[in-house]
């Protein structure tokens, strides 16, 4: 289940994202946070297992806008 949850975040990497994706509008990332959200869940899947990353993942969703202070937020 693991490999099929990161299978389905680099497609969206790959495809979907506004920021590497096909659909990116300008080169750079336009997310506020380094790294980004999709590349963060990833890594707490592979390092937590499927259910905490993707916790993790939305509670860094959540955290995502325009006036965050703190840019660098690497999975701890």
């Amino acid at each position: 289940m693991r490999n099929f949850v990161v299978l389905l975040i680099n497609f969206y990497q790959k495809y979907i994202s506004l920021d590497t994706g096909i659909f990116s509008l300008k080169k750079g990332t336009t997310c506020v946070f380094y790294p980004t959200c999709s590349e963060y869940t990833k890594e707490a899947v592979l390092k937590y297992g499927v259910f905490k990353g993707l916790f993790l993942g939305f509670r860094r969703i959540l955290r995502c806008h325009p006036w965050q202070k703190n840019h660098i937020d690497p999975l701890s």
